[in-house]
C-alpha cells in the first residue's frame, strides 16, 4: 500500500512532527510512504528518503508576496502544484492524508481537482486550524468574527496570518474554497479536538464525517528529565513559570505573559522558550528569554526544571506543549480557549478563562504554596 502525506513542513514545528511520526508508523508497518512538503527549512536526514518537496524557496516567497498584495493564499503555485501532481499520477497512491494546506506551498484548486478526477484514492484531511472554512484566517476567536458560518466578506483579520496589506479577496476565497472541498470522494476530515469538530458541524464542510484524532507526544522523549538548567540561569531557590511556543506573539500570550511579570515578585521568574532575538532584548528582569530549540530532548529538560507550565493562548486547537509539561511531571495552567481543555489531564493543572491576567496569577500562587 502506498501512502502519500502532504503537510507544509516535514520534521519540523507541531504539524512536521506529526506528519514525521506517521510517516514512519507506516513504514514501520511495511507501507511505501512519501511526505510532500513545502516549505524546505531544516529537514531532518532521517526524512530525506521519503521526502517530495512541492516547488521551491522562491515559489514559496513569490506565493507570500502575491498573498500580500492580493489576499490569496491558497491559489498560487499553480504550476509548482502541477508539476508535484504528474509526480503524484506516477507513484499513484492508495491513500492521500493531507494537513496543513496553507503556507505559500500549493494550489488547492489544482490539487483537489486531481483527487476529485480519482474517486479511487481515499482521502484524509487532518485539520489542524479553522483555515479550510474561512475565506482568510486561520482562527477567529480574537475577532469574535463568525461570518465563516454563511460568508466571509469584509474580513476583520486582513492583515492577520496569511496577511494580506492591501487588498481584502475573503468573499471570493470562501466561495472557492467552498467550491474547491465540495463534493470530494471518500474523503474524511479529522480533528486534534472535539471543539474543532464542532466548527467543521457549522461550515459548509459539514457534508463530511470527522473524526478526533487526539495529537500524541513521545513518551520516550517527553519524560520527567533531570538537568542542570536551574543551574545554568540561577534559579536556585525560585519558583520557575514556563512558556514555550514556535512564534510568541499576542495571539500566544506574550504580552499577558508581560503583564504577568509585573504582578510576580521577586520568589518568581519566568522562562520563556521560542523568543525571537528582538523580543529577547527588551524583556523585563524576571523573564528569562530562550531561542527556539530543535532538541525534544533539551525542551524536556526545560518542562521538567519549570514549577508550572503557562499557556496563555487565545486561539489553539490542540496544543501539544500542555501534553509534553504533563509528561514532564509539570503541572499546567492553561487559558480556556479552543481545545486546551482537552489537553489537560492532570489533577493539579488548570484552566482559566482567556485574558484573566489577575485570576492567571492567582491561580499561580495558589498551587504553588511556599
Amino acid at each position: 500500500m502506498k501512502l502519500l502525506l502532504i503537510n507544509e513542513v516535514l520534521g519540523t514545528g507541531s504539524t512536521g512532527k506529526i506528519v514525521k511520526g506517521l510517516a514512519e508508523e507506516y513504514l514501520a508497518n511495511g507501507w511505501d510512504v512519501r511526505v510532500a512538503y513545502g516549505r524546505s527549512g531544516d529537514i531532518p536526514n532521517e526524512c530525506k528518503p521519503y521526502g517530495v518537496r512541492i516547488g521551491s524557496d522562491v515559489d514559496v516567497k513569490k506565493a507570500a508576496l502575491e498573498c500580500r498584495l492580493f489576499d490569496n493564499a491558497g491559489f498560487s503555485n499553480r504550476k509548482a502544484t502541477e508539476k508535484f501532481i504528474q509526480w503524484a499520477e506516477s507513484w499513484q497512491p492508495d491513500i492521500v492524508w493531507m494537513h496543513n494546506l496553507h503556507g505559500y506551498y500549493i494550489n488547492i484548486e489544482v490539487l483537489f481537482g486531481w483527487l476529485k478526477r480519482h474517486p479511487e484514492i481515499e482521502n484524509k484531511w487532518t485539520l489542524h486550524d479553522c483555515w479550510a472554512f474561512t475565506g482568510h484566517c486561520a482562527y477567529f476567536m480574537i475577532a469574535g468574527c463568525d461570518k465563516w458560518k454563511t460568508h466571509c466578506g469584509n474580513c476583520p483579520q486582513r492583515g492577520e496570518y496569511p496577511k494580506s496589506l492591501f487588498r481584502d479577496d475573503s468573499f471570493r476565497n470562501f466561495d472557492r474554497k467552498k467550491a474547491a472541498f465540495s463534493n470530494v470522494s471518500n474523503l474524511t476530515l479529522i480533528t486534534p479536538s472535539q471543539w474543532l469538530v464542532d466548527l467543521v458541524g457549522e461550515s459548509f464542510l459539514k457534508e463530511y464525517s470527522v473524526e478526533v484524532h487526539y495529537n500524541s507526544i513521545d513518551t520516550d522523549v517527553f519524560k520527567p528529565t533531570p538537568s542542570d538548567f536551574r543551574q545554568k540561569y540561577h534559579l536556585e531557590g525560585k519558583i520557575v513559570i514556563l512558556g514555550v511556543a514556535n512564534i510568541w506573539s499576542e495571539r500566544k500570550g506574550f504580552n499577558d505573559f508581560l503583564k504577568l511579570a509585573e504582578m510576580l515578585d521577586d520568589r518568581y521568574r519566568i522562562v520563556l522558550v521560542g523568543l525571537s532575538e528582538k523580543q529577547r532584548k527588551n524583556l523585563p528582569v524576571n523573564i528569562i528569554g530562550l531561542g527556539r530549540t530543535g532538541s525534544q530532548k533539551e525542551l524536556a529538560k526545560i518542562y521538567t526544571a519549570a514549577d508550572v507550565f503557562v499557556n496563555p493562548t487565545y486561539e489553539d486547537n490542540f496544543p501539544t506543549v500542555n501534553l509534553e509539561a504533563e509528561a514532564c511531571g509539570t503541572p499546567v495552567i492553561t487559558y480556556d480557549t479552543g481545545g486546551c481543555r482537552e489537553t489537560i489531564e492532570k489533577k493539579e493543572s488548570l484552566v482559566v478563562q482567556v485574558g484573566d491576567i489577575q485570576q492567571l496569577n492567582i491561580l499561580i500562587e495558589s498551587a504553588l504554596p511556599i
